[in-house]
């Protein structure tokens, strides 16, 4: 009897996997319930620890301006009263009961929380989040007293000069739906949050069919799915936000200017954005960034060396943030009073010079892809943490999308590289920030 369960489930993971084979290889494997609930499993078995995660897709990029920030108040409530725990000091003595490390995390995308356990705790940690996110109640003296928790977060921030640079550049990229790349949220809108608010949060996005639950580490695949069935299965499916949400797309920035910041510093901080590819529209693009983007970040590499080991920079950065719903490109520089100007111009004609055939050497676009392969193995080994990964790219793109990241990623060539620039980056809109003291403000004639 034992020898014919094997064999069916055998077939059960086949017949799960036979889209992408990947997923065998990386041990995950996956089961949408019928109420929609994804249950992802990364089967890991090198310590005794289970993390599980739901993650949700919500997030800033879901926040028109009546709403901006509560993705992530709702965050901090999460971690309160239900309808099964009268309040926070019961939530906090249930979860030290489990052995359980936790945490909430909110982005422009994803919403995820998360418990890492001991193995034998796994049943009853699965049946307390279940709980945690069914049975909110959002009681007005715990609202009221995470707000300034909240905005302490937005305190801290404030008082880091680079918060309000990149803020004022987000402002102009984004500049029709602001608070829809606005995270961390308006001030305002947080301190006047009410519960019917929190629950319209709840009840728009918090449903099995908007969200999956993956378990990451001593758990064999047939366990897990047995466990997501057993409790998760009472959720109740919900309307798809998304049919009657629409996600305004983000129109063209305006046009290419610079916005100054004026700050206590003693260097001058140069900040340059771009709207990038967003991954469901050019999943090709989304490829060719994270490879270049990985070249030009070598101390070898001809931007490296001509920007900052020329002197004309402390440091540079040349990046892209994979998303759905504009992912943006963007420089981030530290330079000194006397080199902005030449460091402003010598970023520009590096960019220029990105698609010419010598920019680069074929060594270093192959070292670049088995590089970040690597770094996604090395990724995987830790499976508390490498389950965050897999939740993002669930949220952001497909489970596919991550399954099938480093086989595309391998076949990113010089011509998907130009096209990038191309089509995002070389002569197109952008908005520059420069973070400076007064001083050097009026010293530069800024």
């Amino acid at each position: 009897m034992k020898q014919i369960k094997v064999i069916l489930f055998t077939l059960m993971l086949t017949g799960l996997l036979s889209v992408n084979t990947n997923a065998q290889k990386y041990d995950i494997y996956s089961k949408t319930l019928d109420n929609g609930l994804d249950v992802i499993v990364i089967h890991n078995p090198a310590v005794p620890l289970i993390t599980v995660e739901i993650v949700v897709k919500n997030g800033s990029y879901t926040e028109p301006p009546e709403y901006d920030g509560l993705s992530h108040l709702y965050e901090h409530m999460f971690f309160k009263a239900n309808k099964t725990i009268p309040n926070q000091k019961r939530y906090m003595e249930r979860l030290n009961e489990l052995g359980a490390s936790w945490n909430g995390t909110t982005s422009n995308e994803r919403v995820n929380y998360f418990f890492t356990v001991p193995k034998d705790s796994v049943e009853p940690a699965m049946v307390f989040m279940y709980n945690a996110i069914t049975g909110p109640v959002f009681k007005q003296e715990e609202l009221v007293n995470e707000r300034p928790v909240v905005t302490g977060e937005y305190d801290r921030n404030e008082s880091n000069p680079f918060f309000h640079l990149v803020r004022a550049v987000n402002k102009k990229v984004w500049w029709k739906y602001y608070s829809r790349k606005n995270v961390i949220g308006d001030r305002k809108i947080i301190m006047t949050a009410t519960t019917k608010k929190m629950q319209t949060v709840q009840d728009r996005f918090y449903i099995p069919n908007n969200s999956a639950l993956i378990l990451s580490g001593d758990i064999t695949p047939e366990y897990g799915f047995k466990l997501g069935e057993k409790i998760f299965t009472k959720w109740k499916r919900g309307k798809d936000p998304f049919s009657y949400l629409k996600i305004p797309k983000h129109p063209p920035i305006k046009k290419t200017e610079t916005v100054v910041v004026e700050k206590p510093v003693n260097i001058v901080g140069i900040y340059i954005v771009w709207q990038g590819p967003n991954v469901s529209e050019d999943p090709q693009a989304t490829y060719a960034a994270d490879v270049l983007s990985f070249i030009l970040g070598q101390k070898t590499s001809k931007f490296y060396k001509n920007i900052v080991e020329s002197g004309l920079a402390f440091g540079i950065n040349f990046g892209y943030n994979t998303l759905n719903h504009g992912g943006p490109i963007s420089v981030f520089v530290q330079t000194s009073p006397q080199n902005y100007k030449k460091c402003e111009k010598a970023i520009f004609d590096e960019i220029k010079k990105m698609t010419s055939k010598d920019y680069f050497t074929d060594e270093q676009l192959e070292n670049a892809k088995t590089i970040l392969s690597i770094d996604d193995q090395y990724g995987r080994e830790r499976p508390s943490q490498f389950v965050h990964t897999v939740s993002y790219w669930w949220a952001i793109a497909s489970l596919d999308y991550y399954l099938n990241y480093i086989d595309n990623l391998q076949k990113v060539t010089r011509d998907d590289i130009n096209n990038y620039l191309n089509k995002y980056v070389i002569g197109k809109k952008h908005v520059g920030g420069v973070l400076v003291s007064p001083q050097v403000k009026t010293k530069l004639g800024l």
